[in-house]
């Protein structure tokens, strides 16, 4: 392409300091530099996530370009890339797989040591490629994909199937594959068994799909707002509750309801109250319950280790187990083989420039996933 090895000027929305709205600039993106990619972003999905960095709860350096659900094609790449070429359609990675780390050489691995999770906001020569008014500007969680062009290391990109439509696939670089993977490689759920899911939005929906596609015979999806309850019952739950309908702990519920044969529970929000109570709604003896939503950071938690010593298997997951660069290329191609319908998560389609309306969407409850079209 003619701007290979030249500054690009784009569009970009850049957060400038916490708790305020997106402001969209005009910024420079530096050329990729040694084993870099340049990418020209098509679509990205508004996460929880990316809200995180807005409200503080997850540490970032300002100011920030947010966004890490997304797909695009390369643009160019940098002095001693071979595993992506310009004209490849691909799909950036939060959680980057350098295939040389004790985790990703260990077969159960997948947190590789070069995940930013610490909000460093650089690329591995410890420089940003972004700058916007003279100022230079921080990525974030290797991605940072509101803007019209990015740049990653190599390590954070999978090249994709070329005709995955851009705008749907954008989701198995996040919530899809963190949710599905949660169910089907992290808890590894049985078929004929019992699983509840506390959390019905995007991931939570995708943990539903996970535990039918894994061959579960019972599906209980739990929220506080029942409007989740329609698109959860769509995807594959058998049954909803509102846990406000009740006055006894949701694990008695729960227990009542399934004659005491929970054997995955799956928390999918992010909440100490609720990692607890999905703790405690499992078997008490051969459960498993899994924390896929993503805990407030400097939080301490208190539990009875009762809940443990009788035999409860308590896991977490990153990005739903799958090692990101093996795998999100065979999770595109089983999406194109209709193995499963993301069309089910998409709530709205937006406009680039109408992030902060996104946003909006995400507070008020109305969207599962909202995606922004470049």
């Amino acid at each position: 392409m003619g701007t290979a090895g030249k500054v690009i000027k784009c569009k970009a929305a850049v957060l400038w300091e916490l708790k305020k709205p997106f402001s969209i600039e005009e910024i420079e993106v530096a050329p990729p530099k040694v084993k870099e990619v340049r990418i020209k972003i098509l679509a990205t999905g508004i996460c929880r996530t990316d809200d995180h960095v807005i409200k503080g709860a997850m540490v970032s350096k300002f100011p920030v370009i947010v966004g890490h659900e997304a797909a695009g094609v390369v643009e160019s790449i940098g002095e001693g890339v071979t595993t992506v070429k310009p004209g490849d359609k691909v799909i950036p990675l939060f959680l980057p797989q350098c295939r040389e780390c004790n985790a990703c050489r260990n077969p159960d691995g997948n947190l590789c040591i070069r995940s930013d999770v610490t909000g460093r906001g650089v690329l591995a020569d410890g420089t940003t490629r972004f700058t916007c008014k003279g100022k230079p500007v921080y990525h974030f969680m290797n991605t940072s994909t509101f803007t019209e062009y990015t740049v990653v290391d190599e390590s954070s990109v999978a090249k994709i199937d070329d005709s995955a439509p851009p705008e749907k696939v954008c989701l198995i670089g996040c919530g899809f594959s963190t949710g599905y993977g949660a169910a089907i490689k992290t808890g590894k759920v049985k078929p004929g068994s019992t699983c509840v899911v506390f959390g019905l939005g995007g991931v939570g929906l995708s943990v539903i799909m996970g535990c039918k596609s894994a061959g579960a015979s019972r599906i209980i999806g739990i929220d506080l707002n029942k409007d989740k309850f329609e698109k959860a019952m769509a995807v594959g739950a058998t049954d909803c509750i509102s846990p406000k309908d009740y006055t006894k702990p949701i694990s008695e519920v729960l227990s009542e309801m399934t004659g005491n044969t929970v054997g995955y529970s799956f928390e999918v929000i992010g909440r100490l109250d609720t990692m607890i109570d999905a703790l405690a709604s499992c078997h008490m003896n051969y459960g498993t319950s899994v924390v896929v939503g993503a805990p407030p950071s400097a939080k301490m938690l208190t539990y009875d280790p009762m809940l443990l010593f009788t035999g409860r298997t308590w896991k977490g997951c990153v990005f739903g187990g799958w090692k990101s660069r093996d795998e999100v290329p065979k999770l595109v191609t089983d999406f194109l083989a209709k193995k499963f319908d993301l069309d089910q998560l998409i709530t709205h389609v937006l406009p680039f420039k109408k992030i902060n309306e996104g946003f909006e969407l995400l507070y008020s409850g109305q969207s599962i996933r909202t995606i922004l079209t470049f």
